[in-house]
């Protein structure tokens, strides 16, 4: 087994860390649910434990707060983990994928979005959990995914400098084009909304012109697509699906909800239609229970499980 971790596993045993800081005993019988469900989680939280250990060779201003942290907040949770990735890349902890995502120009944490704008004027949204960083010469315009999702705006550039975002599974070119890539631990997906891009992996190039879209790895990839409706609704706040499986459904809602979301596998293939307000999930899981025959069984604020009703 792989001892790589992804992001969204470190974030969630960071917020376990601070939400057991609070002493609830329900807390901590759904953090050992939480430990149980998968062989990831085990990993992570040992990473935690071996950097609690290590808080003594922390600096008195990095170690206090986090040890006297006692209310479950974005800040909190960003500090432990912040210091999480941080650690893995001193040493105090084994492999993180991606830690250099903690080194990133920008980075956006769960739920939130960010907008930039380059030197060049090219306009570019981070979606959740996405870090970025950015290299601009007098010869190109790179920018590299670090993790997450990027909409991305090409501005004219009239030195003609191409482009690029580099990523773990490649590499996406272009000279002016309004596009998405997403970058998740294996696969990556190219989402043109205006103009045209190439992608390139492993030696091979694919042309995508607007309404086309294309998931790959960093050796292969699958057949160019018609973009989804919705594509890119997250820009403005929405979750926009038509006919999406339920199971499918709640793994891309939980990307923009910290601690533990999942799906019954018995409701799994419930069909869901329709736009979702992504600043309150609390209320689209609501929803799901008014519309379909399925009940939301939360056990903490941050641990919901999607059951049959």
């Amino acid at each position: 087994m792989s001892d790589t971790l992804d992001i969204k596993t470190l974030e969630a045993a960071a917020t376990w860390y601070v939400a057991l800081n609070q002493g609830d005993e329900q807390a901590c019988k759904a953090h050992a649910e939480w430990l149980r469900s998968h062989p990831h989680h085990a990993q992570a939280w040992a990473r935690v434990e071996r950097l609690q250990a290590s808080f003594g060779r922390l600096d008195g201003v990095t170690a206090r707060p986090l040890l006297q942290a006692t209310v479950v907040d974005r800040r909190s949770v960003l500090k432990v983990l912040g210091v999480l990735m941080a650690a893995s890349a001193a040493g105090l902890a084994a492999s993180v994928t991606p830690w250099q995502g903690a080194l990133a120009t920008f980075r956006t944490a769960t739920a939130q979005r960010q907008q930039v704008r380059l030197p060049d004027g090219t306009q570019v949204t981070l979606n959740t959990r996405t870090a970025m960083g950015i290299d601009f010469s007098a010869t190109q315009r790179l920018i590299t995914l670090h993790h997450g999702e990027l909409l991305v705006g090409t501005a004219a550039d009239p030195g003609q400098r191409p482009l690029i975002v580099q990523l773990a599974q490649g590499r996406i070119h272009t000279h002016a084009a309004r596009f998405l890539v997403r970058s998740e631990n294996a696969w990556a997906q190219a989402s043109v909304l205006e103009q045209a891009i190439e992608v390139a992996n492993a030696g091979a190039t694919v042309h995508l012109e607007a309404g086309q879209q294309l998931r790959f790895t960093a050796s292969s990839h699958g057949a160019v697509l018609p973009l989804q409706a919705g594509t890119g609704a997250w820009s403005g706040g929405q979750l926009v699906v038509s006919g999406w499986p339920l199971g499918a459904f709640i793994d891309e809602l939980s990307r923009y909800r910290p601690g533990h979301l999942a799906c019954d596998p018995a409701v799994a293939g419930l069909r869901v239609s329709g736009a979702f307000q992504l600043g309150d999930t609390d209320r689209v899981l609501d929803n799901l229970s008014g519309t379909l025959p399925v009940r939301i069984n939360r056990f903490t604020r941050y641990w919901a499980t999607v059951e049959p009703a």
